[in-house]
């Protein structure tokens, strides 16, 4: 994503959600403890306008997502969002629909990764947050449901459908997307949905502790793989292995691939700038 802006200034607060800050780490964390961190549709706005301005802000390395209270994310509040889509015309429900889908591009495609926090029910379009993440760190409490078609809608919402064979395998994309039934954390990290399942309470510490680590390393070669492991998802051999073959010659003339050089033959650590 460009870093360049227009005239409107960085957003000062976000009345939806909780951000932090810790050098070159930042936290997100849904905040509505008491509605299980049930999203609206300024929530929904706040994250996909957040993660765009971090994008533009080039000394965010990594983020962490998380949610406040007993659970991570419960999906879209059933008063809040589905009662008031009752009353929405087409064109309106096409706006909506288009904006949940517009904060799954955002989590993936912003030049940083990012790390699910879960605990507690991650259902519906927390669910899918947590697929869109680039890493998930779960505690053995955490339980999936992608509830979509038990609400009389299609499986495949804010683009679960494309996502989730790509993760699971479409055998268990189809099940979990058709049934909505829950899947937790044992089950969920032997289909491979989980990246690392962790003690009870740690979740948060943990993502934590693979933020630094990524933020503290070659920033511009995780955006750069990020960004393959996205655009090659669609893509014949030959024309990944073409773009493979140009990214690695941009990123051979950078200096973080020269610093590693450096720092070998010195027999020292490098010091990567992420560039």
């Amino acid at each position: 994503m460009s870093p360049f802006t227009g005239s409107a200034p960085p957003t000062d607060a976000w009345h939806h959600l909780r951000l932090t800050r810790d050098d070159g780490v930042a936290t997100v964390t849904l905040a509505r403890p008491d509605k299980l961190n049930a999203l609206t549709f300024g929530a929904y706005a706040d994250l996909r306008d957040l993660l765009a301005e971090l994008s533009r802000d080039r000394s965010v390395r990594a983020l962490v997502l998380g949610g406040e209270g007993r659970g991570f994310c419960s999906g879209g509040d059933v008063d809040e969002i589905i009662g008031a889509t009752l009353s929405m015309d087409t064109a309106q429900l096409l706006d909506f629909n288009r904006m949940t889908g517009q904060v799954v591009r955002a989590v993936r495609e912003c030049p940083f990764p990012v790390i699910a926090a879960l605990h507690g029910v991650a259902a519906g379009a927390g669910a899918v947050l947590a697929l869109a993440a680039d890493f998930r760190i779960a505690e053995p409490s955490t339980r999936f449901a992608f509830l979509f078609t038990r609400v009389g809608l299609s499986g495949g919402d804010m683009g679960a459908a494309y996502l989730l064979p790509r993760v699971v395998g479409l055998g268990h994309a189809t099940r979990l997307l058709m049934l909505g039934e829950p899947v937790r954390a044992p089950e969920a990290e032997r289909i491979g949905l989980l990246s690392e399942l962790v003690e009870e309470g740690r979740a948060g510490a943990r993502a934590a502790e693979l933020a630094r680590h990524l933020a503290d390393g070659p920033a511009l070669a995780f955006a750069q793989t990020k960004a393959l492991l996205t655009a090659e998802l669609d893509m014949p051999l030959a024309a990944a292995v073409e773009m493979d073959a140009a990214t690695q010659a941009l990123l051979m003339n950078g200096e973080d691939y020269a610093e590693f050089h450096a720092a070998f033959t010195e027999k020292r650590p490098p010091k990567w700038r992420g560039r």
